[in-house]
């Protein structure tokens, strides 16, 4: 596993996917409501969770920018197939 004192615990353990940082941070949530993690494993998690958070809201932000762009595309291409109907 990743090294505990290591500050660069984001690059050696970058996610997979969005779907992988979603499911961690699940995990990380539910064993840090669970109450039973020391003060330092605690801090530790919520320092990996605000990576997560981060990743993943890069992630949507890309997605939500490239399906702008797709819809203004789209857009375009619907305006000018209105004249292919008359």
């Amino acid at each position: 596993m990743v090294p505990k004192k290591s500050s660069s615990n984001a690059t050696l353990s970058q996610p997979e996917s969005y779907e992988a940082a979603s499911a961690e941070l699940e995990k990380i949530v539910m064993a840090m409501e669970a109450g039973q993690m020391s003060l330092e494993a605690s801090l530790l998690a919520y320092q990996r969770g605000a990576e997560l958070l981060q990743y993943c809201q890069d992630k949507l932000q890309s997605a939500q920018q490239q399906v702008r762009v797709l819809e203004a595309g789209m857009l375009k291409n619907f305006t000018r197939s209105d004249s292919d109907e008359s």
